[in-house]
């Protein structure tokens, strides 16, 4: 069990920042999804609800453990990552147009949501026990890339999900940068990847699916067809432009409850939070994240051994990355695929890893003193 004094290094305001957001998620969510009509009941801020009680749980449980033991059991967890992943592809379910839930008759879930905390985990491993005394050269990035990236990135992309797979790609990267590169290769690999872009562009753009495609197309011209391609983005910014200052208010949006903009609970729950609450409430909600975020790199400033410190410093990748690749979607600055906003879009397999996630940093943050080895 977890020592009683490390309760007192215990970060209450980096768990309530993460519950008060997941609780506003909870309030987005009941307005968004609200009925307009007597016979209508919805159950989807409920449900969410509920999630956040078991992700609470969750988040307790981990912390209790010691994160050298997690790093110990990075290498197996990775591998039962893969596997989940396979069974994905073999027996999963599908869903508008993907295969992504291994589904269990009481729950489904996604596994690409934890594989993201897999891979945290094993590269914290990795990266904290080389001998190499420098700067990463072809020959280790090269093993990096072949053991641990390639699979799992084929694999979902497979599923398809865009999304989840630029979530690990960036994740990878951030941590295998903040290691280091020798210069000479990260130049060698900007260049051929500049050369390789036309190119490489044509053949991914061959692979992509329709509705990936017309995505793209959206984000470049969404007027080209406001009605059809650009629509989720037309209405995300409608919902975003008409809060104003100050907002409409509490349960007064119109465009979440009148179906007007499409995953207004999930992927655009910004939109519909930022037409009740206007400028001001997006400026305190920002703040709610970024204090998270600044937490998490202080966390692994602090952190006592190197583990630790690149266990923080992946998860605050991921949640940084989660927040601005959401926000950038909902306000035009990024194509939309699929990645939610952490802690409030509605999702009981992201939130519980979020969740999972974040008690990481709690984790390392408790313990960051010599004395509790």
């Amino acid at each position: 069990m977890i020592d009683r004094r490390i309760l007192k290094g215990f970060d209450w305001s980096f768990l309530a920042a993460v519950v008060v957001l997941s609780l506003i998620g909870v309030m987005t969510i009941y307005s968004a999804t609200r009925p307009m009509l007597e016979t209508q009941q919805p159950s989807f801020y409920v449900r969410q609800l509920n999630w956040i009680m078991l992700s609470l749980v969750v988040f307790f449980l981990a912390v209790s453990i010691d994160y050298m033991w997690f790093i110990r059991s990075a290498y197996v967890l990775y591998i039962i990552g893969v596997l989940l992943l396979i069974i994905v592809l073999v027996a999963g379910r599908r869903g508008m147009g993907a295969q992504r839930w291994i589904d269990l008759g009481f729950l489904s879930f996604q596994p690409s949501e934890f594989f993201k905390i897999f891979i945290v985990l094993t590269l914290s491993r990795y990266l904290s026990r080389m001998r190499n005394g420098g700067r990463l050269g072809i020959k280790e990035l090269s093993k990096i890339l072949a053991g641990l990236f390639i699979l799992p990135a084929v694999l979902i992309l497979k599923q398809p999900d865009l999304g989840t797979m630029l979530m690990v790609l960036f994740i990878f990267a951030s941590m295998i940068l903040t290691y280091g590169i020798r210069k000479k290769i990260l130049m060698t690999v900007l260049v051929i990847g500049l050369i390789a872009t036309p190119f490489a562009g044509k053949f991914l753009w061959g692979g992509l699916k329709d509705y990936q495609k017309n995505r793209i197309i959206a984000f470049i011209d969404p007027q080209a067809d406001p009605q059809g391609i650009g629509y989720h983005i037309t209405q995300s910014k409608v919902s975003i432009g008409a809060g104003g200052f100050w907002g409409k208010g509490y349960t007064k949006g119109t465009q979440g409850p009148y179906r007007f903009l499409p995953e207004h609970h999930t992927d655009f729950i910004f939109s519909i939070f930022s037409e009740e609450w206007g400028f001001m409430g997006s400026f305190l909600l920002f703040v709610l994240y970024l204090f998270i975020i600044w937490k998490g790199f202080d966390t692994a400033r602090n952190a006592r051994d190197m583990e630790g410190t690149y266990l923080a410093l992946g998860v605050t990748y991921m949640f940084t990355f989660y927040f601005i690749i959401n926000i950038g979607m909902t306000v035009g600055l990024m194509p939309v695929v699929g990645i939610p906003l952490p802690l409030m879009s509605y999702g009981g397999t992201a939130l519980l890893s979020n969740f999972l996630a974040l008690s990481i940093i709690e984790n390392v943050r408790i313990r960051r003193f010599a004395s509790y080895y």
